[in-house]
């Protein structure tokens, strides 16, 4: 246990010197402390979107379904190189022509400035609250739960030993991301990736040799192994994919949290060499998160978990020995640490750009912006460890609550009319801004009365409806004001024959999974 404990202060020692070394020095514009002074390279781009992508719930909430539900859940992993794709050949390139610090910037061009100022609210109000503080709560479950013997240092009383991990772990990310910047992120979350992959590697490889090898995943739970379930399915129905398809366009093309860096990109061709990258890198979180919840249901067979969401815990618990056990805590550490401080970046952007700079200052210097995006971080940190205590209070209070789901649902109340506001601005030719704010209203209208009306339709599918009515009410604003499709902006093409070939081979390699694995 004590090595344990080493490992985990040498990696906080790690990634301080690592924060401390992209610290921002002299004078510093807002380009440079909210885009890293757009200098960044394909690997930083690649590695710091896939870091802030993975949290402490997908290995406690996405194992544990995958325990239950088997290779269908990494459907929800795999299809992001759909939202990947997208983003590299279509939204990115429109972002970078536009030269924009926020996606803010570019729908206040297309669809006018009150959609924008919808659009960006919304995001604050989201991130500030149920996107740290889920990212918090997560995090620091996760580690207690799986390791609350070695941390039994900090209280004997498992809620107040989780809040202090909350308080530590927010209170950490949120300094050095005041002091460095988008920098300061990257670097950091450079190595907590490297971290986070070797947790999960040695867990998976661990889950995969207590079984009996890759074969036997075959051998002993071949019912697990498709990635289609049928339409029927109470959770994971293979028509979620209709839904997932757009929620992809939300979360990996107009997300501030996880573009910013493509935003940051040296060039297109970085940019596009980084998502796409990432894309693969998504296919290696699949395998990590997934087979080990496969993996566990063969090796108990019969006896089964009372709880599927310990399966994480178990395979860490039962099979791993010290020292390697406190590389796993790292892991979940910087699952954690990698989405709260991104989160607090593009907090402190969109406040400074989109509300700071545009509405309460307009002649505001890059050191007033800097300035305001620091003060949005401290409140951003204020709310959002709040928030994180409420969903722990809420989750002891309800230990058998599916939380998994039931924050992806109320993320899921603004992101669909995101999808819809962000489609509009690619490839409507001047929509009607009032349609568009009326179509935005619609999208919460219509989970509402969806959610009503019919309980049991899967909330990806519901999804899928409500995103097709807002924007056929939004098309129904444009289509009389279109002269002609041709005049539909379209980005351009991939800077290079390098990028076309890895965008077709990560696509033709999606499409060879679905039918491998059906």
């Amino acid at each position: 246990m004590q090595w344990d404990l080493w490992i985990v202060l040498l990696y906080f020692a790690v990634v301080f010197m690592a924060a401390w070394s992209g610290r921002l020095k002299g004078k510093v514009s807002s380009e440079d402390y909210f885009l890293s002074g757009r200098g960044l390279r394909w690997p930083s781009i690649a590695f710091s979107t896939i870091a802030t992508n993975i949290q402490g719930y997908q290995f406690l909430g996405m194992m544990g379904s995958a325990y239950l539900y088997g290779l269908a859940q990494a459907s929800l992993e795999i299809n992001a190189v759909q939202g990947l794709l997208l983003a590299a050949f279509v939204f990115v390139p429109l972002y970078l022509r536009e030269k924009v610090v926020t996606i803010t910037q570019f729908i206040n061009s297309k669809l006018g400035s009150r959609v924008g100022l919808a659009y960006s609210l919304a995001n604050i109000l989201l991130f500030s609250t149920i996107t740290l503080g889920a990212a918090l709560f997560w995090g620091a479950y996760a580690a207690d739960q799986v390791f609350g013997d070695l941390l039994g240092f900090l209280s004997e009383d498992r809620f107040t030993r989780i809040v202090i991990l909350v308080l530590i772990l927010g209170t950490f990310s949120a300094v050095y991301t005041y002091f460095g910047g988008l920098s300061a992120v990257v670097r950091t979350d450079i190595i907590q990736f490297l971290i986070l992959l070797t947790g999960g590697v040695i867990v998976l490889l661990t889950a995969v040799k207590q079984l009996g090898g890759w074969g036997a995943l075959y051998t002993k739970t071949p019912e697990l192994m498709h990635l289609h379930l049928p339409a029927s399915h109470e959770q994971l129905p293979w028509t979620h994919m209709l839904g997932l398809f757009f929620l992809n366009i939300n979360y990996w093309c107009a997300n501030q949290t996880v573009i910013q860096r493509s935003l940051a990109a040296k060039n297109i061709r970085e940019a596009q060499k980084g998502l796409l990258v990432g894309g693969f890198m998504k296919y290696i979180m699949a395998v990590i998160i997934v087979v080990p919840g496969i993996a566990l249901a063969g090796i108990l067979g019969d006896q089964g978990l009372a709880d599927p969401d310990m399966s994480f815990p178990y395979l860490v618990n039962h099979f791993l020995p010290t020292g390697l056990k406190g590389l796993v805590l790292c892991a979940l550490f910087a699952s954690l640490m990698s989405t709260v401080d991104s989160t607090f970046n593009s907090l402190g952007t969109l406040w400074s750009v989109d509300i700071f700079k545009k509405y309460l200052k307009p002649s505001a210097s890059d050191d007033e912006m800097i300035g305001a995006g620091k003060r949005a971080i401290l409140f951003a940190f204020v709310s959002g460890t709040l928030m994180g205590i409420v969903l722990l209070y809420l989750k002891f209070n309800n230990p058998e609550a599916a939380f998994t789901h039931t924050l992806n649902e109320l993320r899921y109340y603004i992101n669909c009319g995101i999808v819809v506001l962000i489609c509009s601005a690619a490839f409507m030719l001047r929509p009607q801004e009032k349609y568009l704010l009326a179509a935005f209203v619609l999208t919460i209208v219509l989970q509402v009365v969806l959610k009503t009306s019919m309980p049991d339709m899967n909330y990806f599918f519901r999804a899928f409806w409500v995103i097709f009515g807002g924007l056929s009410l939004a098309f129904i604003g444009a289509r009389f004001r279109l002269q002609s499709f041709g005049q539909v902006e379209v980005p351009d093409p991939a800077s290079n024959t390098q990028v076309k070939r890895l965008g077709w081979l990560l696509g033709m390699s999606l499409i060879a999974l679905h039918f491998i694995f059906h």
